[in-house]
């Protein structure tokens, strides 16, 4: 087999938090995979001010050198690259979007889901009404924008439509705490949803995974859910540092935060199969990775899409994989082989 170019998308158009997010992530992404008998990696390196880097690493210092481009002048250094496929590693909403669609243009392949569905599952309460309408439960909500005034009673669950890692969410137990939190919200977008809370129960999260053509549904991720500690998951769950530190540092890369469920949990297979029903409504292809609420009568609840996979050993999808006898290596061959039509 020849070595594949593959040129990994970092970085972020949009601000400095979803930039040095991407960078982490691809930095641990490029050491896990790294195979030079099998793939060529360049990266391409997007800043918070538009321009294009080429840099041979995601170090500081390797990206400082880095010459800036224009976007014209980015697309003409890639046409000339003979890259075989492209790995998005961007984790904003544009990055997500605009970005891949510029690979389709370009007519080169790239590992994940299009453009469009990245857009529909970056939106909450699309997200919630598409799978819904294939007949997965989700909680009772509305959409809110500024001005509006919440119906739903406490608790309430509290987050903005289109932000990811659980920026500015909360959980309102008291009518009188709606303002504040609404206003958490609302820094990180201007449309809101305010939900049922879903009394734990637990919380899971359910990959799946496309080999040759058909779905794999990997294994269940729990996480640790206190009601009175930690009835949802935060963002200080998730990070330790400020969404502004240029070394940020996710909390996976030091341990696993969750736990693979014992495949005889009766919880196992339903969550799976609601899974499935909606990688298919959503329109996913190659993987995509769901959060559910489990209530105390055993019964999942579809709370968010999370369409990426970062090819990192203790990323969620690489982690159940492997929990599945299918590890990195052949995860991330697995995912060429379906963008390459391969399979």
């Amino acid at each position: 087999m020849p070595v594949l170019r593959i040129l990994h998308l970092v970085g972020s158009a949009y601000n400095d938090f979803y930039c040095n997010l991407s960078r982490d992530y691809a930095e641990s992404c490029l050491l896990a995979t790294a195979n030079p008998s099998l793939y060529d990696f360049l990266i391409a390196y997007i800043t918070p001010d538009s321009q294009w880097r080429f840099p041979s690493s995601l170090s500081q210092e390797d990206i400082a050198v880095a010459k800036p481009m224009s976007l014209l002048e980015a697309i003409q250094f890639i046409t000339a690259q003979n890259i075989d496929l492209v790995l998005p590693q961007m984790m904003c909403i544009p990055g997500m979007t605009h970005y891949r669609a510029l690979f389709d243009l370009l007519k080169i392949p790239y590992i994940g889901n299009t453009p469009d569905v990245m857009a529909i599952a970056n939106h909450k309460a699309i997200t919630k009404a598409i799978v819904a309408a294939a007949g997965v439960k989700v909680p009772f909500g509305e959409l809110l924008r500024q001005g509006d005034v919440p119906t739903i009673k406490p608790p309430a669950v509290i987050k903005p439509a289109t932000a990811a890692d659980s920026l500015g969410v909360s959980l309102v137990k008291d009518a009188a705490d709606y303002d504040a939190a609404l206003k958490k919200a609302f820094e990180y977008a201007s449309e809101v949803i305010v939900e049922e809370f879903i009394e734990p129960g637990r919380e899971v999260r359910c990959g799946i995974l496309v080999k040759d053509g058909e779905l794999v549904a990997l294994p269940l991720e729990e996480y640790l859910i206190d009601p009175d500690e930690t009835p949802i998951r935060s963002y200080s769950e998730k990070f330790k540092k400020d969404p502004g530190d240029r070394n940020l540092r996710t909390t996976a890369k030091e341990y696993i935060a969750g736990w693979i469920v014992d495949p005889d949990d009766q919880i196992v297979q339903k969550v799976q199969q609601e899974a499935k029903k909606c990688h298919l409504a959503l329109g996913c292809r190659h993987y995509s990775l769901f959060d559910f609420r489990i209530d105390p009568k055993g019964e999942p609840w579809f709370i968010e899409a999370g369409l990426y996979c970062i090819f990192d050993r203790k990323s969620v999808i690489a982690y159940t994989a492997n929990a599945a006898g299918i590890p990195l290596n052949e995860l991330f061959m697995t995912a060429i082989d379906e963008t390459l039509g391969m399979s």
